[in-house]
């Protein structure tokens, strides 16, 4: 039986001490870095059945996140947001769309800015 249910699990402000940046300073002094992940898939099965292996691992999402974010150095968090939405989308078959956001807080604009953010979206399809 087919289901057309709209549904999404998000994670939300998962913090990170990273390395990322233009500047040399902002890799060697790193800094620190927020995630939120949308994760779109149909969890009718999941939710009906209140069964764990219908839905997606919270636990093994947020590592695959966390090494995005850690093990590798990017200038740009566009490239973050993107590298990690298209990974989840490779390694997680029951994904449809992600949407992932990617804060630097207190980005180097010579002025006030609590953050600057990266927003992007990819679809299985």
């Amino acid at each position: 039986m087919m289901h057309s249910a709209n549904s999404c699990v998000r994670l939300v402000n998962m913090v990170f001490y990273a390395h990322h940046g233009v500047l040399k300073e902002e890799h060697t002094v790193g800094g620190k870095y927020e995630v939120d992940a949308g994760l779109f898939f149909d969890f009718t099965d999941a939710a009906q059945n209140d069964d764990i292996t219908k839905t997606v691992d919270y636990g093994a999402v947020y590592k695959k996140i966390e090494e995005a974010l850690t093990l590798r150095k990017y200038f740009l968090i566009e490239a973050v947001a993107c590298a990690i939405a298209r990974e989840l989308l490779h390694d997680f078959a029951v994904l449809e769309q992600v949407a992932i956001s990617v804060r630097k807080r207190n980005p180097p604009v010579n002025g006030i800015c609590d953050y600057a953010e990266a927003n992007y979206t990819a679809s299985r399809h």
